[in-house]
């Protein structure tokens, strides 16, 4: 899977500028803040961002964040501090490449930088890049995961020494054909791991959070805990296994999750990520296949209870987390039960009315969410 890529092509923990232009104060930024927060594979030196250059990542994070600078550009960047990789911090809207990233990809590329990208647009196949590389004699790979690219690999195959070698790392490619499969039940006849799976009750509201800080609890506690992302954001923190789902065929999605779970097999718990909500019009095919994958033994649901609306779809209206728990329930297997309520909130008033245990994984909480689910499983 490209989680092992990461961590094995590259010198982790690895420099990084992240490109957040424009996004960094807003929760499309939250590839870049999760990054700059709990990567193990990237050491964020910088975050570029016009808008906001001269300040910190702290001054829009809350927490304990170490001092990152914005600056104004990747040269900008560049000047002030030594960097490995570019690391895209933002999915836009409708996954397209600004034009003005494109400059600054290049910027990185003719620097020696590798870059990783989550976007849906991939890298390693935009001709102007490519052509970019040629004229810059930079050779680029595209990583071993991306199969059917030879032509990209011949790409400044100048015999220079001083030729620059960079890697484009783009997460969001699928598998290749031969290797997706769809869901069979062959972890059901393992001695399989306790399986923990995060819903939530929209976009954006602390999933792929509540299954790091859960597993970082349960390593605290010297369980035998792994995690899988099944977003970009997930694979560039570290998780041990990882796909971005949301590019895989519908039919094999699925069949991915169970097959990153039987890899990790003889663990004693594995943390799964979710993604999207069941009742959300948009995204709820993918959720539903993470949840049949993973097939949980417990489920941590996220809410955020002070939303209206779905985050970017003005015209959904939030759930009632009662009917999030209730289809959650009804789609599990017979025995699956919601162990406990990841909130936004202090959790007292949740708790109350649903008597399923709340917290805030980032305000302490996290210890109480593991002790619902253990208590559960």
């Amino acid at each position: 899977m490209i989680a092992d890529q990461l961590r094995n092509e590259l010198d982790v923990p690895a420099k990084a500028v992240i490109m957040a232009e424009g996004k960094f104060s807003d929760l499309s930024a939250k590839t870049a803040k999760g990054v700059i927060r709990y990567s193990e594979i990237f050491d964020v030196v910088g975050v570029v961002d016009s808008t906001l250059a001269g300040k910190s990542a702290s001054d829009f994070m809350e927490g304990d964040i170490k001092d990152v600078p914005i600056f104004s550009s990747v040269d900008d960047a560049l000047e002030n501090r030594e960097a490995d990789v570019l690391v895209i911090g933002v999915a836009p809207a409708g996954g397209k490449l600004p034009e003005s990233w494109v400059e600054e990809i290049k910027t990185a590329i003719s620097s020696g930088l590798h870059i990783v990208s989550g976007l849906h647009y991939f890298l390693g196949d935009s001709e102007e890049i490519l052509e970019f590389a040629r004229s810059a004699d930079v050779k680029i790979d595209v990583g071993t995961e991306n199969k059917g690219a030879d032509r990209i690999k011949e790409i400044g195959t100048s015999k220079n020494k001083k030729t620059k070698k960079v890697k484009i790392f783009d997460l969001r490619k699928p598998p290749e054909f031969d290797d997706l499969r769809v869901a069979t039940g062959k972890t059901d006849e393992l001695d399989r791991p306790k399986v923990v799976l995060t819903l939530g009750t929209d976009c954006a509201v602390g999933k792929k959070t509540t299954t790091y800080e859960l597993y970082r609890e349960a390593i605290s506690r010297d369980m035998d805990a792994k995690w899988i992302a099944t977003g970009q954001t997930g694979i560039m923190i570290g998780a041990h296994e990882g796909a971005v789902v949301d590019r895989i065929p519908s039919d094999f999605v699925a069949g991915v999750v169970e097959e990153m779970i039987y890899s990790l097999r003889g663990s004693d718990i594995v943390f799964v990520e979710g993604q999207g909500s069941l009742t959300h019009r948009a995204y709820s095919g993918v959720t539903l296949s993470i949840l049949h994958g993973a097939w949980p033994d417990a489920i941590v649901m996220v809410h955020d209870p002070n939303r209206n609306k779905r985050e970017h779809f003005p015209n959904f209206d939030m759930p009632d987390i009662k009917k999030e728990i209730e289809v959650a329930r009804k789609l599990s297997a017979d025995d699956t039960e919601v162990a406990a309520i990841s909130t936004w909130s202090d959790g007292k008033e949740i708790e109350e009315d649903l008597g399923i245990a709340a917290a805030n994984v980032r305000k302490g909480g996290r210890s109480k969410l593991l002790d619902a689910v253990l208590e559960k499983i």
